[in-house]
């Protein structure tokens, strides 16, 4: 299962109105069928977990519980996005309390067009949902702003050990540039790090464009 590529609009856009989605009524009658075909009350009952592909932009967590609820009791939902832009990674995963109404659900809803996509639907094995699958399932995805955390990050103040990191930083590329400019026959001194000139680096503080 390959990652789908990250969407380009951010989540901030409008979601997919789930009202608005159902299954036509021939699928819903094979559904339903197939329901009926399921033992009234079974004994050890084992959840199942359909992986979903080909997810549309504005079907998020709360978009796909809305809409996959009508077919049964759903313990988890965990929607891959990107830990950097937090961008919908176009593929879930998806535990129902009953492992033979997510076969159902995966036989139903493999190629079903949503929103001019066709999702990819299929159950999967038991020893094949890693541990980590549903890491973070459930919560409200809450954006994280990297600039300024990075922002906050550069600001702070560094220690004798990292200054003194940030000055051998220094000195090795402008020895790379001195190099550089002997190569090319160019006979130009100057101070530079090296010679003392900045004992300390210098703490720049960044502010906002």
């Amino acid at each position: 299962m390959e990652d789908d590529k990250d969407h380009s609009e951010h989540d901030s856009a409008a979601s997919i109105a789930v009202d608005g989605l159902s299954l036509d009524p021939k699928q819903q009658k094979e559904f339903e069928k197939k329901l009926k075909k399921l033992p009234t009350k079974a004994d050890n009952v084992q959840p199942g977990v359909i992986y979903v592909g080909h997810i549309p932009h504005g079907f998020y967590e709360e978009e796909m519980k809305g809409f996959f609820s009508q077919f049964g009791d759903i313990n988890k939902i965990r929607l891959s996005r990107s830990k950097r832009s937090g961008r919908s990674r176009g593929y879930a995963f998806i535990e129902f309390s009953n492992q033979d109404v997510a076969t159902i659900v995966a036989e139903t809803m493999n190629n079903y067009m949503m929103c001019g996509r066709l999702l990819k639907c299929q159950l999967m094995k038991s020893e094949s949902v890693h541990p980590e699958t549903f890491k973070g399932a459930n919560r409200k995805f809450r954006k994280i702003n990297w600039r300024e955390l990075a922002k906050k990050q550069a600001n702070a103040p560094k220690t004798d050990q990292e200054n003194t990191k940030v000055v051998n930083k220094l000195i090795k590329a402008e020895n790379v540039r001195r190099k550089k400019l002997q190569k090319l026959g160019i006979d130009y001194q100057f101070p530079g790090y090296a010679a003392g000139q900045m004992k300390t680096a210098q703490h720049t503080i960044f502010e906002d464009s």
